[in-house]
């Protein structure tokens, strides 16, 4: 019986070799896994300065939480939120267009005191978010000139509530949206505005300072 002979044209076909194979195996698992992730690496924390800066700011929440009281909070608070906030823009874009007309001396001291009524604030608000979790998206969005990080905080009972930092151009937080929507800045305008409308700079300096003693003055909540 004669050999059965090949076509000219195909040529015959070569052995896969286990390692040949397994390789192949592997560029098709990292290949579904890019599909997976939306045909995108995420990016590490470490490569994205503006994630990284709000991910450490959250483990400072995390850390003042241990915190009994609101003094004991905002101490832990301080130094990181003067780091991380761009109290001066936050200030301005909470006072709005009358910040031009303050002299430059009371701009001085309403920012001075803006950073403990501030501190004070966040103090107070870590009241309530005893026995929750912050989760802070891997990668930021442009938004304007700067950075969008999203983040959630989940509490105690699995209600998830998202929170939204805007990062300047020069890599610190201009504003935070709670629950995606209501400006922290567009906040503080509205409790500025009264005091403002009373008595001018005067009274705001008066209404920051005051208000910071009563937050800072408040009892811990009884277990």
């Amino acid at each position: 019986m004669r050999p059965r002979r090949r076509s000219p044209g195909r040529p015959r076909p070569r052995r896969e070799t286990s390692i040949v194979r397994n390789r192949r195996e592997m560029l098709r698992a990292g290949a579904a896994a890019v599909l997976l992730a939306g045909s995108a690496v995420p990016v590490r924390a470490a490569d994205d300065p503006a994630v990284a800066l709000v991910e450490a700011l959250v483990a400072t929440f995390q850390e003042a939480l241990k915190q009994p009281d609101v003094r004991g909070r905002a101490s832990v608070l301080a130094e990181p939120l003067a780091r991380s906030f761009d109290l001066p823009a936050m200030l301005r874009l909470a006072i709005g267009t009358r910040w031009k007309d303050i002299p430059a001396d009371k701009q001085a001291a309403l920012t001075e005191a803006f950073g403990p009524y501030l501190t004070a604030t966040y103090a107070t608000r870590l009241a309530a978010a005893a026995g929750s979790t912050f989760a802070v998206q891997p990668k930021s969005e442009a938004r304007g000139p700067g950075r969008l990080v999203q983040s959630t905080v989940t509490d105690r009972s699995g209600d998830p509530s998202p929170v939204d930092y805007v990062i300047g151009p020069d890599g610190k937080i201009t504003d935070v949206f709670l629950q995606g929507t209501v400006s922290e800045a567009g906040t503080l305008r509205t409790g500025f505005s009264e005091p403002l409308k009373e008595g001018g700079p005067d009274a705001l300096l008066a209404h920051l300072r005051k208000s910071t003693e009563t937050m800072l003055a408040a009892s811990p909540p009884k277990p």
